[in-house]
């Protein structure tokens, strides 16, 4: 440079589009695409740009507990029950105030399923302790441990409790249901959950009061399953219109007769084709088009991970039971740990998130036909750190096409969520839900410590602040050899009117840093005015997204940068666009 000539103006701008590949927990820093995060948490990776995760509405309350089981049960008028399981009861988690509908069941950890026949709709539900658990559209009931009835002597009232006595011992609990016919007066017929008073004694509650004690004493039925113990049920599947009961810490599985939700159980024993032993722990209806249209398999994983699938209407029939194959996965380590997805059966293992119908093709796994491929290393850890923690659960919201896979992490529970569209992966956290449900209408329920709450129905946390933070990959900006002096960012952001908190940090050269400085966020009371509601010159109105662009300062010296952004915000939809650098151009030392 000649003495006395002034420096050229060295700045230099660049703009990288908002990461919309997602979380990337699989390839080195130095490899990830540009459009990629070495973290996400709260920002959703949509094909368009990355938007801020919604919040969540809490809609039931009065629940004592966790709720670790969400039931639907849809009603042939449209409607439906939501049913929550929580400490020793079971409650209607509809209403805005849940109502307790049954008590003292051991376990609140359910598996259920809902079957159809031609005495009417059901939910099935069965968690390893209590007897098998029935919900026929009235009442909750447990099976039977026999469906014989015996002969009645007599049944006396007090009031509209009704005490029944048996010739013989009934062999029945508290919880049982029975079907009482032919008695006189008629007060005295109908369904009831019973009470165990003794051997050959139970009472149950009338609607009406009778003017004295049976002068007929008629009959009873009941439901049932026999042949086996229903309180060792951990696990219930419809398949081709079977119930079937994976039996706890066994090879074993029952079934019943077709469209049946009582009756004899009959034994699939998997001790001569499970080498690796272990016990059973799920079973999964797989659907896939073997050749000659959709059929249906029957899936079985163990412990140790082996996928054993058969074919088949009838087990107790070689001609139309068969078995297709046994594969060997990662090994799975709990009862939830299927879900049916489209037209595959997903699968969590020690390895991640599998589809069996790609990863059932040859014996070998490829772990990149998982869907948490690229999300492999952050999801073997969860792994292996919290396998025996309760909470694991996959599910599928339809309308945000996001796939959730539940973490109960030592700290509290958090969600690796994915867009179905893309794959792209995201971390979720601030979301205490401890089981997940869609209901009859279609939204996403979560159970959580003395509440429902249904998910991404609010822009915020039940009035609580979203946080959501990201590290943006490593860019070379098309110069990898030449150093870089970052001096301003500017992140393009789209709200819906609300002004949120913004927080940007800058990365350089693979060394990750925390944004410094504190951020809080603390909502406007503006409201945006609804068309042909609001009153012209009393509200602010608002047409859509508005863009913002505010340059932030940033210091970093490197050859390759990454952007931290952190926004804080309530009430306000937030999408990311895009971002710009401004740095100086060095050289290679």
């Amino acid at each position: 440079m000649i003495l006395g000539q002034a420096k050229k103006f060295s700045a230099k701008t660049a703009s990288v589009p908002a990461p919309i590949g997602g979380w990337n927990g699989r390839d080195s820093l130095a490899q990830m695409a540009p459009t990629d995060a070495v973290q996400m948490v709260n920002w959703y990776p949509t094909p368009t740009d990355v938007t801020m995760r919604k919040g969540y509405t809490v809609v039931s309350t009065g629940i004592t507990g966790n709720v670790n089981s969400l039931m639907n049960y849809n009603k042939t008028d449209g409607t439906y029950n939501l049913f929550a399981a929580a400490n020793t009861k079971i409650y209607d988690a509809k209403p805005s105030t849940a109502v307790e509908v049954f008590s003292g069941i051991t376990s609140n950890k359910f598996q259920h399923v809902n079957l159809t026949n031609t005495a009417g709709h059901f939910l099935v539900a069965c968690n390893g302790v209590d007897p098998t658990m029935i919900y026929d559209g009235s009442v909750w009931f447990y099976v039977a441990t026999t469906s014989t009835a015996q002969t009645i002597s007599s049944i006396t009232k007090s009031g509209t409790t009704a005490t029944l006595t048996t010739a013989a011992p009934h062999g029945l609990i508290t919880g049982n249901k029975v079907v009482i016919s032919g008695a006189t007066a008629n007060d005295y017929n109908g369904s009831f959950v019973i009470t165990k008073t003794g051997a050959n004694t139970f009472t149950y509650t009338m609607l009406t009061t009778p003017a004295a004690n049976a002068t007929v004493v008629g009959i009873y039925t009941v439901i049932g399953i026999t042949g086996v113990d229903s309180s060792t049920f951990i696990g219930v599947n419809l398949f081709k219109n079977r119930l079937f009961f994976t039996q706890k810490n066994t090879l074993s599985c029952w079934y019943l007769d077709v469209n049946a939700i009582g009756g004899v159980a009959n034994p699939l024993y998997f001790g001569g084709i499970a080498r690796n032993a272990g016990y059973l722990q799920a079973m999964g209806t797989w659907t896939l088009d073997a050749g000659q249209g959709a059929d249906d398999y029957a899936v079985f994983v163990t412990s140790m991970g082996e996928v054993i699938v058969y074919n088949g209407t009838d087990p107790t029939s070689a001609t139309t039971w068969a078995l297709k194959g046994v594969w060997q996965l990662g090994q799975t380590f709990n009862r939830r740990c299927f879900f049916k997805w489209a037209g595959d059966l997903l699968l969590l293992t020690q390895d991640g998130l599998v589809p069996l119908a790609s990863a059932l093709q040859s014996s070998r796994l490829d772990p990149r036909v998982n869907l948490t491929d690229k999300i492999y290393y952050p999801i073997s850890q969860a792994c292996t750190q919290y396998f025996a923690n309760f909470g694991w659960q996959i599910n599928y919201f339809a309308s945000e096409n996001m796939l959730i896979l539940s973490i109960p992490t030592s700290t509290g529970m958090e969600q690796y969520v994915m867009h179905t569209i893309t794959k792209s992966w995201a971390r979720f956290t601030g979301v205490e839900a401890y089981c997940w449900e869609v209901s009859g209408d279609n939204d996403m329920h979560f159970g959580g410590n003395g509440y429902v709450a249904t998910f991404y129905t609010s822009a915020s946390d039940n009035g609580a602040n979203i946080t959501a933070s990201v590290q943006q990959a490593y860019s070379y900006f098309d110069s990898p050899g030449q150093n870089k002096r970052f001096t301003m960012v500017r992140p393009i952001l789209q709200s819906d009117g609300g002004i949120p908190s913004v927080l940007c940090g800058l990365s350089v050269d693979f060394q990750p840093i925390d944004n410094t400085g504190a951020i809080s966020f603390n909502p406007s009371s503006q409201t945006v005015g609804i068309w042909n509601t609001a009153k012209w010159d009393a509200n602010n109105w608002g047409g859509g997204l508005i863009t913002t662009r505010i340059w932030q300062g940033v210091t970093g010296i490197g050859f390759a940068g990454s952007i931290n952004l952190t926004a804080v915000a309530q009430g306000i939809e937030l999408h990311w666009a895009s971002t710009d650098y401004v740095f100086e151009a060095g050289g290679v030392l």
